[in-house]
């Protein structure tokens, strides 16, 4: 599929505008309309603190300011399905509680409160010790709250459960039929990309694949198993801060491909093994929207072998006409210049505010449906400097909510 952002660039205007209203707009459930209109999203809120339980007591009280920050930008876009990245995990789930109760089940800023009576969590690599020296420096450490300690985690972080993932929906969960691949170890992934030479035959032997996690969350739309829609979530990590073995790179990669391969087929899919011993994908046929902070951009950035295009190409997927968009990102760009100045890729589909001089803003965030499902509007949560909604996204050296844009997708069920 030609995915040159060229083709784009007229229709992608269009759909900056209509980005660009959605602070007027209000997504009507399916179950509300029985029209079967259902909008996905997926948020990277930055709600990691750096301490553990730093995010339990900031969410404890109604006002913390970027906690507000993030409940409105998702009330204003009003998904029925979400994943949010970077929030930190507890086993308890009190995080989770305590922000659906005391920001998103409160109106911010004259802002409608918004209810998930569903939601899911769970255990992620980030912070967790490996027990060996993944990166060849000062031995294996072990001990949590150092940078050192997050080199060694099978996740970077610096306690167990920072940077983790929330699933929030107003449609039931098949919480029982969910997978997970937090264990999945690199080296059971045929051709597999992992550097050739760095880590030690001790590492090889332990390193999870996953530097979060990836989950199959299964949501049901409607009231018979053909409703089910499978919610395919991860947050790979950054294809950066390593050095010329591009070892973020090639792991970032292979988080992908893992996607790539669990929609894939039987046969592609057949060395998977989640973490309760279940072998192989997602039955074929079966329906999905992919969707993270894949930290992957299609033609900008340090991605490894443009490891997004395995999805976007993906035969299993079906494309919108037009991709996410705002005009929000196409201002950012023109007024940041720099590393944006020689991007390929359109501006309008950025997710992004990484800053004028490396690497610029970029589109990594993906809310991608599957063949089954017929895409319909969509939108990067990103207003321009003479919105009043502006102050939730800030210029890029302001940051008042997160350097990630909300990226929404509507889809309607066959």
């Amino acid at each position: 599929m030609n995915h040159d952002p060229r083709t784009f660039s007229r229709r992608a205007t269009l759909a900056a505008l209509a980005g660009a209203a959605l602070a007027g707009t209000t997504a009507v459930p399916a179950s509300a309309t029985g029209r079967r209109t259902v909008r996905f999203a997926t948020f990277n809120a930055s709600l990691n603190r750096g301490t553990q339980g730093a995010l339990v007591t900031d969410l404890s009280t109604p006002d913390n300011t970027q906690a507000r920050n993030v409940a409105e930008t998702i009330q204003r876009v009003d998904p029925d399905v979400l994943l949010v990245n970077e929030f930190d995990y507890d086993k308890d789930g009190t995080a989770a509680r305590l922000f659906l109760r005391n920001y998103l089940a409160v109106g911010q800023s004259g802002a409608r409160p918004i209810r998930f009576p569903y939601h899911f969590t769970g255990p992620v690599n980030t912070g967790v010790a490996s027990g060996v020296d993944l990166d060849g420096r000062n031995g294996a450490v072990t001990t949590p709250g150092s940078d050192a300690y997050g080199q060694d985690a099978f996740g970077y972080g610096w306690f167990p459960g920072q940077y983790g993932m929330l699933v929030l929906s107003k449609f039931p969960i098949d919480t029982r039929a969910i997978r997970t691949f937090q264990r999945f170890l690199w080296k059971d992934m045929p051709d597999n990309v992992m550097p050739e030479g760095y880590y030690s035959d001790a590492a090889r032997d332990v390193l999870r694949l996953s530097s979060k996690s990836h989950w199959d969350v299964p949501v049901r739309l409607g009231h018979s198993a053909a409703d089910t829609v499978h919610f395919l979530v991860s947050h790979p990590t950054p294809p950066t801060f390593d050095g010329p073995e591009d070892r973020n790179g090639r792991r970032n990669h292979d988080e992908i491909r893992l996607w790539a391969d669990y929609i894939g087929g039987r046969r592609r899919s057949a060395y998977l093994y989640d973490d309760k011993g279940g072998r192989g994908g997602l039955r074929p046929g079966a329906r999905f929207v992919l969707a993270g902070d894949l930290n992957a951009d299609p033609y900008d950035g340090d991605s490894y072998d443009h490891a997004v295009r395995l999805l976007l190409d993906h035969p299993a997927v079906r494309l919108p006409s037009t991709p996410p968009a705002s005009a929000g990102g196409v201002e950012a760009a023109r007024l940041q210049g720099g590393a944006n100045v020689s991007h390929v890729g359109d501006p309008a589909y950025d997710t992004a505010d990484f800053g004028d001089t490396a690497p610029g803003n970029l589109r990594v965030d993906h809310v991608i449906p599957s063949r089954g499902l017929i895409p319909a509007a969509n939108g990067v949560f990103w207003p321009t400097s003479d919105d009043p909604l502006y102050r939730l996204v800030g210029n890029g050296t302001t940051v008042p909510t997160s350097d990630h844009r909300l990226v929404w997708q509507d889809i309607r069920l066959t």
